[in-house]
């Protein structure tokens, strides 16, 4: 149980970091386009950041899956990769349809996939609505600027 644990923590630990320096990395490119942002049309621009910021958050779950994968591999849990990747999706998601089963030995850290997913779609989300929320507010404080010129 204790070796679980340990090994779900530093999963964890790693699928955060992972989605930590990339919002770090997609944060410093939306600055760096902070003034193409402000400028007309803006909604097309709003939308086409909607799609890179949902694009980003897909590409964070899917590393986070295949971590997953990698690590119920290596420890043996499955015999093949479509295996392990499935029954990492399915936890990840926390879908979990259960027609593949941890053994007795290795269920707590099915469990703590489950966690992991749900604590990184939480945070995913919650980075989206900013992303959403800063481009827009800014676009109607650029506009209002310029009415007011």
């Amino acid at each position: 149980m204790i070796i679980q644990i340990a090994i779900g923590s530093v999963m964890m630990l790693l699928t955060v970091c992972i989605a930590a320096l990339s919002a770090w990395a997609i944060e410093a490119t939306f600055s760096r386009l902070h003034w193409w942002m402000l400028r007309e049309p803006h909604r097309p621009k709003l939308m086409l950041m909607v799609v890179v910021a949902a694009l980003w958050a897909l590409a964070m779950v899917t590393a986070g899956v295949w971590l997953w994968a990698f690590c119920f591999r290596i420890l043996g849990v499955f015999n093949t990769m479509e295996q392990s990747v499935y029954f990492s999706l399915v936890s990840f998601t926390t879908l979990g349809y259960g027609d593949i089963l941890l053994s007795h030995q290795w269920r707590i850290l099915g469990g703590m996939a489950a966690a992991n997913g749900l604590l990184n779609v939480g945070l995913l989300t919650a980075l989206l609505v900013e992303v959403i929320r800063h481009v827009r507010k800014s676009q109607l404080e650029a506009r209002a600027e310029r009415g007011a010129s």
